[in-house]
Formats: structure tokens, sequence, C-alpha cells
């Protein structure tokens, strides 16, 4: 019985995460913009699972990743935005805040080699994207989920 109420929780919890991350995607490319209101119950559920249910991660592990991820998005953001703004002061960030937190809630759910994987293929499936559409804006959020849904896969099946 416990083994079923357990599953059960976790099965919920899993689907809401699937249901948070596909708005998320949704709403970054509609309005080029991740709503702090699916990003923090992702992130709630991420403690949760990797706290109570350690998978994909242990909570120590999604813990670094976390601080790798927000660290290195935020001064990959920083950088281009300093670059940017240089030679064109009224040009707009790549990397946008929400994309900045993303990375850090995938972190948490990946934990680091995870995130260098879902950041691999995140990067992989965008460039394919904006060359096919020719466009010169990337809505990260699509591809860093799918990135980091078959980062987890990845994780829990091959390595």
């Amino acid at each position: 019985m416990f083994l079923y109420i357990f599953w059960s929780f976790f099965s919920v919890l899993i689907l809401m995460a699937l249901w948070l991350g596909y708005k998320i995607a949704k709403t970054d490319m509609r309005r080029r913009i991740i709503p702090d209101g699916y990003l923090f119950p992702l992130l709630i559920i991420g403690i949760v699972i990797t706290t109570f249910f350690p998978w994909p991660t242990r909570i120590e592990s999604g813990a670094l990743g976390m601080a790798f991820g927000y660290i290195l998005s935020a001064t990959i953001g920083i950088i281009y935005d300093k670059i940017l703004t240089h030679k064109n002061p009224k040009s707009e960030s790549p990397i946008g805040m929400g994309d900045i937190k993303l990375i850090s809630v995938g972190g948490l759910w990946c934990g680091p080699t995870g995130l260098a994987i879902s950041l691999a293929l995140a990067c992989i499936f965008g460039a394919i994207w904006a060359y096919n559409k020719k466009q010169n804006f990337i809505p990260f959020a699509p591809f860093f989920i799918i990135g980091g849904i078959l980062s987890l896969i990845i994780i829990t099946f091959l390595l």
C-alpha cells in the first residue's frame, strides 16, 4: 500500500513538471518570456523529487548543478550583454533572467553532468531551428526543456 502511494505521488509530481515545462516552452515561443509563475513551482517540485525520491539525482548533486547552472548562464549573459551594448547601446540582451533561472532549475533536476548534456543538446537543437527559420531570436526554453528530458533519459538508462 505504501509503495502504491509513493509511486502515485511521484507520478503526479512528474506529470505536473511535464505540464509546467510545456507551459514554459509555449510561453517562451509565443511571448519571449519565461514566467516565474511556472518556473517556481517547477523548482519546488524539483526540490521535493531530489529530496524524497533520489531520482535522477540526489539533492546534493542537484544543488551543485543549480549553482553551476546559475553562475555559468549569468556569466555568459553578462559577457554577451557587455559585448553587445558596447557595440550598440540600444541592443537587447540575448540571455534573459528567465533563461538564467530556467538553466538553474535544470541544474537542480539534472545535476552538473545532466546539465552539461541538456545545455549541449539545447544549443544543437536551437541552432538547427534558427538555421531553418532564418531568425536571430531563438526561444531557448523549449530546446532546453527537450534537452533536459533527454538528459534525464540518458542519465537514467545510459550512465
